[in-house]
């Protein structure tokens, strides 16, 4: 009981020098129960409780900062086990001849055009045009000549700087590339890495029809439930 005693006028005490209920708590091993009817009586001063109040906000905003931080750090964790799991998975494929025109043919059918008696890709990202090409000209041996390249810019870009990067990347000479379409309507600034819309076509009826028919019989294939499961 001595003890109690003690503590609650060591309580007092600190809590009258302004020291917040958790300092209390901890300075003096005593339950936040016990401490609430200890203080209930004690009256800060409009300073204590500014300064209270100051200290609070700081440590909210340390916590929420922590707590990003946390929810950081755990994302990327499953980001990485999510990358690993998924290399793991890919690096066990025997990819043949035959499956990378499966993989090229529904590729196609996401990105190309269905409609015209060409090959024909449109995209925003690099990689993508750049590995579907790669994948073109090794399961079809292409006519370099027969590619044609068309650039939808915004207004503030330079056509013949994107001319120049997509020639590069793509392997496919500038002489080759039609006329550059400008989007007039765009107000804002373009983004530093935006390189405009690329358009790759090759005319070849034949192969169209092969693309083509492979994704659409992959498609039956799936519609029909033979997927060994």
């Amino acid at each position: 009981m001595r003890t109690d005693i003690r503590k609650k006028e060591w309580a007092i005490i600190l809590r009258r020098k302004g020291k917040s209920i958790r300092d209390i708590e901890i300075i003096t091993s005593s339950p936040r129960s016990t401490l609430s009817g200890w203080l209930r009586d004690v009256k800060l001063s409009k300073k204590q409780k500014e300064r209270l109040h100051k200290r609070w906000l700081v440590a909210l905003a340390k916590a929420r900062l922590k707590a990003v931080e946390v929810n950081r750090n755990s994302r990327l964790n499953r980001m990485k086990k999510i990358e690993e799991s998924v290399k793991e998975t890919i690096s066990d494929i025997l990819i043949d001849r035959r499956l990378w025109e499966i993989i090229f043919a529904i590729f196609y059918l996401a990105e190309g055009s269905r409609h015209l008696n060409k090959i024909e890709i449109a995209n925003t990202e690099p990689k993508i045009l750049t590995g579907l090409l790669k994948l073109f000209r090794y399961l079809y041996s292409p006519e370099e000549s027969k590619f044609r390249c068309h650039l939808n810019l915004r207004m503030d870009q330079s056509e013949e700087k994107m001319k120049k990067y997509w020639s590069r990347i793509l392997h496919i000479p500038k002489s080759q590339f039609t006329k550059t379409s400008f989007e007039k309507r765009a107000i804002k600034p373009t983004f530093e890495n935006y390189k405009g819309v690329c358009t790759v076509y090759y005319c070849d009826t034949n192969l169209h029809k092969r693309v083509l028919t492979v994704g659409e019989e992959l498609l039956q294939i799936i519609d029909n439930d033979q997927m060994g499961g």
